[in-house]
């Protein structure tokens, strides 16, 4: 390990959506937040090397590597950041831990049970000499949705009893746009339930405080074909939407909707929490803003309101503007890698870690046994 008291080397693998904005997130972390390390870009993964040339003179990485396996074993790298698509999370991310890496992994951690059980085994391995992992749950860090967990938290919302939990996008509405990995199964993992569901249950689970339990839901895929790079029709092997019902650790339920169809929802990922005491409800497509019932409120004055979180008692938003002066998408990674680089220099479990990240995994999973049992109610502690 190069590690010092005042940098970090990175590695990132993968770089383009989500490598794009986790290099935007280690080129500006330190310029913005008091972090216990800075971190230095050294070398950027990819397979096509002229691509990943392309890509480290565009965001900043000082050098480029088309094996990941020898970016693993540089000297100069302390941290490596996996942004590739699932079926590669396993392998990657257990040999940088093994290698005394620090790993950073895009969600969902893997694309089976099985392989998240492993990388969740090595990260506890890993921990006992003090080398860490987390799992990028980016909506974790909006600051309006780390204020939501504070009030539930605080018991201002009381007895939790109903939660929902959507996440809306339409960029696959098209039946004639083209294959992508993301609906190949063995890349993939699983379609909508994995890509952007995964993200609603971690949020239920942040949110809360509580794990989901039990899971009854379906799956549906509504274009079957696509055209292949080829010219070939080629099949969907994921789910273009998914529909659950789940149990929560108290006993509150909860419903999760995620499709990938609902045309114009760019990026609607909301989430409501129904109390014994208040509600508050979000929508990333308002991502500065939260909404609260206070049912302590007298009845002529009561009514959901309105919280603006720019504010710099907020959560994170002290880094940033003045009051007022909305944050967007790529500050929650940012935040993320603030949070992972103090937990790093601070020698503490980064969270979400790997062990979280499971969590998910097991949920997904038995959301997926669920429509294959003609939804059966399927505990998740089952799943293996």
């Amino acid at each position: 390990m190069t590690e010092s008291a005042q940098s970090l080397g990175i590695a990132m693998v993968g770089h383009a959506f989500m490598g794009a904005v986790h290099s935007h997130a280690w080129r500006n972390v330190h310029r913005f937040f008091d972090v216990p390390l800075t971190p230095r870009m050294v070398v950027l993964g990819g397979r096509d090397e002229q691509r990943a040339k392309e890509a480290a003179d565009r965001f900043g990485w000082a050098a480029v590597e088309t094996d990941w396996r020898e970016l693993v074993r540089r000297d100069d790298v302390d941290l490596v950041d996996i942004c590739t698509p699932g079926d590669t999370h396993a392998e990657i991310a257990i040999a940088a831990l093994e290698a005394g890496k620090h790993v950073l992994c895009e969600k969902p951690l893997a694309n089976t049970v099985a392989e998240a059980e492993r990388m969740a085994e090595a990260a506890a391995r890993a921990e006992a000499r003090g080398v860490r992992s987390m799992v990028a749950f980016n909506y974790r860090r909006v600051p309006a949705l780390s204020l939501a967990r504070q009030l539930v938290a605080e018991g201002r919302l009381g007895e939790l009893r109903h939660v929902r939990a959507v996440y809306l996008q339409d960029w696959l509405s098209d039946a004639t746009a083209p294959m992508t990995w993301r609906l190949r199964k063995e890349q993939a993992g699983s379609g909508a339930l994995g890509d952007i569901g995964a993200h609603i249950v971690d949020a239920a689970q942040f949110v809360t405080g509580e794990h989901i339990t039990g899971v009854s839901g379906f799956v549906e895929t509504f274009v079957p074909h696509r055209r292949g790079a080829d010219g070939a029709d080629e099949d969907v092997t994921v789910d273009d939407c998914a529909v659950f019902t789940g149990r929560l650790s108290s006993g509150a339920v909860a419903t999760f909707e995620a499709t990938r169809y609902a045309l114009g929802r760019k990026n609607a990922m909301r989430i409501e929490v129904n109390g014994s005491r208040g509600s508050l409800a979000f929508d990333f497509e308002s991502m500065n803003e939260l909404w609260f019932y206070d049912g302590d409120e007298p009845g002529e004055t009561a009514g959901f309101h309105r919280i603006v979180a720019t504010e710099p008692q907020h959560p994170y938003v002290g880094a940033w503007w003045p009051p007022g002066h909305g944050l967007g998408y790529e500050h929650t990674f940012t935040h993320e890698i603030a949070d992972l680089l103090r937990a790093i220099g601070e020698g503490t479990s980064p969270q979400p870690g790997f062990a979280d990240g499971l969590r998910v995994q097991r949920v997904l999973a038995a959301v997926e046994r669920s429509a294959a049992e003609g939804a059966r109610w399927t505990q998740v502690d089952d799943m293996k």
